[in-house]
């Protein structure tokens, strides 16, 4: 079993990619994989190679201005890999099903489990770092917690198929005793941000929301089923997509122990207050209605959320994260209105 360092830097040395390297990102025309491609060109990176599956018309307007070298279908990339036998310097695998309402195992178990097994498997023989996207899905109902231990990992129960899915990966990485030179495995909270137009039912909140707004003049909230919280303040780690690909980034550019992170801001915060936001990025007053959860997920439904980003910052990790407040207002004001991608 992989242990993380004991030792943690304070100060990490600085691991400089090249502006010229060769860079994959997996889920290249999804919310995040898009987003992570903007970054990346940001900093000067367009010798990529996106991967994904591209027959999506309106994921194809998350691309639209990116710089890369090439398009690649998901289910060829390994194929074509080993033919062109590239000189590729990293690897963000972003791409997964993400749909925690398809309860149909074998399709995670497919793309999320195998694709990132034969992931790990490449960057291993290949010599290539790996940074790859795990989720916050995988702590269940939270009873043991939301500390990005290794030692916890193989006590979690997630509550559906997606996260059940995505804890198989962590527990079976963390069995192997061959690795790339670098791998962080990162435990993504509740993300939002810009391209997400075409997730549909599994965009953020926020997205709904604002839709709502536009349509209604109001946002319905589920109500709470249990006496402890009140309509509204169930509670979550909301982090924007901003925040998250720099970390991810960051994580390319510094020498740091190879483990699971967690990625949320450390700070739990209320749908209500979510809404709210939404509400302010539009200069209007919060008109929220609570309406009964839906009693085919109640009994899956998380109440609370909290990354513990302790592991984070003691590896050299300092920057600020957006406050709910001013994510939400970014998103609203400078991206939803407008319909602009990032």
């Amino acid at each position: 079993m992989i242990n993380l360092e004991k030792k943690l830097a304070t100060h990490p040395e600085m691991n400089t990619v090249d502006k010229n390297a060769m860079i994959v990102v997996t889920g290249a025309a999804g919310f995040i994989g898009s987003c992570m491609v903007g970054y990346l060109n940001e900093h000067g990176y367009e010798n990529l190679i996106l991967v994904d599956e591209f027959d999506w018309e309106e994921k194809e307007l998350n691309l639209v201005h990116k710089k890369f070298t090439a398009r690649i279908e998901r289910e060829f990339f390994f194929e074509w890999a080993e033919k062109e036998n590239l000189p590729i310097k990293f690897i963000f695998h972003l791409g997964a099903r993400t749909d925690t309402t398809e309860f149909d195992y074998s399709i995670h178990q497919k793309l999320n489990v195998e694709y990132t097994q034969q992931m790990w498997k490449y960057c291993t023989e290949k010599n290539i770092p790996l940074v790859y996207a795990s989720s916050a899905a995988t702590y269940g109902n939270g009873e043991l917690g939301y500390d990005d231990n290794h030692e916890v990992i193989d006590k979690l129960q997630p509550l559906n198929p997606y996260g059940v899915s995505k804890n198989e990966v962590d527990k079976w990485i963390l069995q192997q005793k061959t690795q790339p030179p670098f791998w962080a495995g990162l435990k993504f909270f509740n993300v939002y941000g810009p391209n997400e137009y075409h997730k549909g039912r599994m965009a953020s909140v926020i997205f709904h929301s604002f839709n709502q707004i536009q349509n209604t003049g109001k946002v319905k909230l589920f109500k709470s089923h249990k006496p402890e919280y009140k309509d509204g303040e169930q509670l979550r780690d909301f982090v924007y997509v901003k925040d998250v690909v720099k970390v991810c980034y960051w994580l390319m550019q510094h020498h740091v122990p190879p483990g699971i992170y967690n990625l949320g801001t450390g700070k739990a915060r209320t749908f209500k207050d979510l809404v709210t936001a939404t509400f302010g990025g539009l200069d209007m007053d919060a008109n929220i209605e609570y309406i009964d959860t839906p009693v085919d997920i109640r009994d899956k439904y998380q109440y609370f959320t909290e990354a513990n980003m302790s592991k984070l910052k003691s590896v050299g990790y300092i920057d600020e994260f957006y406050s709910l407040e001013k994510g939400v207002d970014d998103y609203v004001r400078n991206y939803l209105k407008a319909k602009k991608y990032c």
